[in-house]
């Protein structure tokens, strides 16, 4: 995903490209700019990259407590079978 800091760094390079005696217009277009680009942006179906690296740990832990608990079944089913 892009984030805000991506989208100014856009804008940015959109207003740098304007002549210098169109600043206020550019200044204006730069803040039209950020301010559509987010909109679109948070339209889309997507996370942030921080929110897909905490999942990402819970995923991790998820999957380390299921390993366990599927041995603890595994040895609890040996130790009934070999009563």
């Amino acid at each position: 995903m892009i984030n805000a800091k991506k989208i100014e760094e856009i804008a940015k390079q959109v207003t740098e490209s304007i002549p210098p005696g169109l600043k206020n217009l550019a200044n204006d277009f730069e803040d039209k700019t950020k301010t559509v680009l987010q909109r679109k942006l948070s339209q889309l179906d997507v996370v942030s990259r921080e929110e897909f690296d905490v999942q990402t740990q819970v995923l991790i832990k998820t999957r380390e407590k299921l390993s366990a608990l599927e041995a603890k079944i595994a040895e609890l089913e040996a130790k009934m079978s070999g009563e």
